[in-house]
């Protein structure tokens, strides 16, 4: 090792790490880009032009609000990349600008011009014809101006309070020559922001914004003055508002409180339009408390949310082909007697024989997991229905399932966390509405968030009282189910339903058990099991044995098990990182992670569940459940992740890893110094993830013969990753017993053990390695033990040749 090789006693070392908000912010420009890439779909790249605008937001809603909280506390205690909260501060927002810049940019010479020549014009007030502009003011009179509310500013009237994220008109106006009076007009948001002034059809259809229609119509709303100028601009709030939970006497009360609060936050961003008067921006600034740094000019629509509303247009030429999600094959026969299943047969039935993996949105939500707490709800022989919700839909037929079990005379439980952000007065008012059919419902604990994604069913049947959960990634949300990608088990296992028993029960009594039979569950028991199998795949690499981590994710930021990953690639595992989103790990550095990779998949949907692979010597482990690898997850929030022992699960687990590492048409492959590089599928066969696995679910959907969610196997996808403990032995090539090496091959090892080149170790001990079948690993070597020890390279094998079988 060189001296700038890192040491296993120093990986502190702040470069070792990338900072959180930037990796954020690089997770952002990949999606930015699905808008800014050509070979997107038209109505596709609109789509990600309004999610960009959305994630940003709530980027400097959260992220950005808290550095600037921690700025004016004092705090100037370092992160693990070794930057304050000002320097965080800084660098964010330096790095975004130029995004939203690029965002602008593109909707200006790209996106606005394809769409008008596709027949969707976004036209300017100015290019109506006469009749048209006449048809937007009659529009304006009877329609929008009644909605509006001009608020002024001088010495008889206060600055006016702005909203978050609200769409604002600044106008200066003045009469008889008088000074300027500063008045802001909100763009009312009950009203559609793409007004429609034209449309033949689908394919020839006008808009005009209506902020436009606002602007070009002021007379009526300021008579007898004259408008000097008019500037568009969108505000930002902190979110970061916190109550001491301790002291709070009504968590609900708290709650409202927050919500409240946050209306009221302090402003963490002003976006104008390029050409705003200086005299507006400064009055803003001013006003508003913001540092130059925090405005952000920009030429075009300020912000894009609404666009979305033209996705629903009948434009299937400039669309992706539409996704239905498809039912589950183990369900589909529920309802009739074919494949030998009885017409009386439940989704019990169905658990019991099996469990079943849900895979969404591949897999109906409606069909399965829907389907799964509406029998429970309706069956008499279950006794109780258990459920922990952090997000879900303002119309949940998930909360309807548990007050239908309610009022059939079930014990039901529910566990509503109040403390999901910007999912609180959803969250509320459902919690007023199951407390009011008489359901027992917690709202989450002291110091917690309570993320787990699971549910119980108790059930009496013959042979005694049979727990059925459900362990997913995903929330019991059915409008996101269509667009995340989630993973969910249901399993009739007793030693994961007797764990969640003691979740559910921690949920509404004392305290947390620390012990479990099967199930991780964090704060208690996750950290130490995750670490404890890092570093024993460390371990059996340094043995020899077979040792490889696969692990997909949504963010990878808890340092602590960055480092154990640092310390696992230097024993010589390999390491492969599916990490949507943040990842704090720097992948590729010679010494330290050159044994590790880190992709990023994104594509139309949102990758959202977590999978974890640990070769374990051949024993392979696999697990999912709703906890990714960040501080937050670990120490901070209740998290329940489940081992999956199910053959045909872990086929489906281990197709899935493979095929996100084998993506070179919607992956993104990280550099060492934090950059993507866009994945390219060249001359090789293109496969992109999410199209392989909506094939996947459809060929198993219309097959009598798959029962499993998804077939699992593709010809350009290889198998590398193990599914049950199984021997290694080649009937072939018998394993030499030790006192089968002869004394002049281990002569031949030794001699070769300084010689720089890697063929001649392995072609001077040519019994004990040869090449197997496996298309991820390239070589085995066979240990005097009668394992096996697999290499991708020869430098690799002949580095534990010398390890084995030289003489001391």
């Amino acid at each position: 090792m060189t001296s700038e090789e890192p040491s296993a006693d120093d990986l502190s070392a702040p470069t070792y790490y990338l900072n959180r908000e930037l990796s954020e912010l690089s997770f952002q420009s990949r999606v930015l880009q699905q808008a800014l890439d050509d070979r997107t779909p038209l109505l596709e790249r609109v789509r990600f032009l309004a999610i960009f605008t959305k994630n940003l937001d709530e980027f400097f809603m959260k992220r950005i609000g808290g550095l600037k909280q921690q700025i004016e506390a004092g705090v100037t205690e370092r992160t693990v990349d070794g930057r304050t909260p000002r320097e965080q501060w800084e660098e964010a927002i330096d790095k975004a600008r130029p995004m939203f810049e690029a965002q602008a940019e593109c909707y200006q010479d790209e996106i606005r011009p394809a769409l008008a020549d596709a027949g969707i014009q976004i036209a300017e007030y100015d290019d109506l014809t006469p009749d048209q502009q006449d048809q937007m003011r009659e529009y304006f009179e009877t329609s929008v101006l009644p909605t509006l509310t001009p608020l002024s500013f001088d010495p008889a009237h206060p600055f006016p309070f702005i909203s978050n994220l609200s769409l604002s008109l600044a106008v200066l106006t003045t009469r008889n020559g008088d000074d300027p009076t500063f008045t802001r007009v909100k763009i009312p948001q009950n009203r559609p922001r793409l007004v429609e002034v034209e449309r033949e059809s689908d394919e020839n259809v006008t808009y005009v914004l209506l902020e436009e229609i606002i602007r070009a119509n002021l007379d009526l709303l300021f008579p007898n003055v004259d408008v000097l100028e008019t500037a568009l601009f969108k505000l930002t709030r902190n979110a970061e508002v916190r109550r001491n939970e301790e002291v709070a006497e009504d968590l609900i009360e708290m709650i409202e409180e927050v919500i409240e609060q946050r209306r009221f936050a302090t402003a963490v961003r002003l976006e104008l339009e390029a050409d705003a008067p200086e005299s507006v921006t400064k009055l803003l600034v001013d006003q508003l408390d913001l540092d130059d740094r925090e405005v952000i000019r920009l030429a075009g629509p300020l912000d894009y949310r609404e666009f979305m509303d033209l996705t629903d247009l009948s434009r299937p030429d400039l669309s992706l082909v539409p996704w239905s999600p498809q039912p589950h094959p183990r369900f589909q026969t529920l309802d009739s007697d074919d494949i030998g299943v009885e017409e009386s047969d439940s989704i019990f039935d169905v658990i019991r024989r099996k469990d079943v993996l849900l895979h969404h949105p591949y897999h109906s939500f409606g069909d399965t997991v829907q389907r799964f707490l509406d029998e429970a709800a309706n069956d008499p022989n279950v006794l109780a229905i258990k459920a922990a919700i952090y997000r879900t839909a303002s119309d949940s037929k998930v909360i309807e399932s548990l007050i239908d079990a309610a009022e059939n005379g079930k014990q039901v439980a529910a566990m509503v966390e109040l403390k999901a952000r910007f999912d609180e007065q959803n969250n509320l008012e459902w919690v007023r509405k199951l407390e009011e059919e008489g359901i027992h419902v917690a709202y989450g604990t002291i110091g917690l968030k309570t993320h787990t994604k699971t549910a119980l069913v108790v059930r009496e049947e013959e042979d005694g009282v049979r727990l059925y959960s459900h362990v997913a990634t995903g929330n019991y949300h059915s409008g996101t189910a269509k667009g995340y990608v989630d993973l969910g088990v249901l399993t009739a296992d007793r030693d994961i339903g007797q764990d969640l028993v003691k979740v559910f029960n921690f949920f509404t009594g004392p305290a947390l058990d620390e012990a479990f039979r099967k199930l991780l569950i964090a704060p208690v028991t996750m950290r130490d099991e995750f670490t404890d199998s890092i570093r024993r795949e460390a371990e059996h690499a340094r043995a020899g044995r077979p040792a490889r981590i696969v692990a997909k994710m949504n963010a990878l930021e808890d340092p602590q098990i960055v480092e154990e990953l640092y310390r696992a690639s230097m024993a010589g595992v390999d390491i492969d990182l599916l990490v949507r989103d943040i990842c704090r790990l720097r992948p590729g550095i010679e010494g330290l992670s050159e044994n590790v990779s880190v992709k990023s998949i994104v594509s139309r949907f949102l990758e959202h569940s977590r999978i974890y692979y640990f070769e374990n010597a051949g024993d392979p482990e696999y697990y999912v459940g709703s906890a990714d690898w960040m501080t937050r997850n670990l120490d901070k929030r209740v998290e329940a992740v489940a081992p999956v022992e199910d053959i045909d699960i872990r086929e489906q687990l281990r197709f899935i890893l493979e095929l996100g590492l084998a993506d070179n048409t919607t992956a993104w492959e990280m550099q060492s110094d934090g950059s993507y590089e866009r994945c390219e599928a060249g001359d090789d066969p293109a496969i992109a993830t999410q199209t392989v696995l909506m094939e996947q679910a459809l060929a198993a959907a219309r097959d009598d013969t798959v029962t499993r969610g998804i077939p699992a196997e593709h010809e350009h996808v290889p198998e590398t990753l193990l599914v049950e403990s199984a021997g290694h032995e080649d009937e072939t090539e018998p394993v030499p017993e030790p006192d089968e090496v002869s004394e002049s091959d281990e002569q031949a090892v030794t001699e070769s053990a300084t010689n720089s080149d890697p063929r001649h170790v392995l072609d001077s001990f040519s019994e004990v390695w040869y090449v197997p079948d496996s298309t991820h690993y390239d070589y085995a070597v066979r240990t005097p033990e009668g394992d096996r020890v697999y290499r991708k390279t020869a430098e690799g094998a002949a580095n534990v040749v010398k390890r084995l079988y030289e003489t001391n």
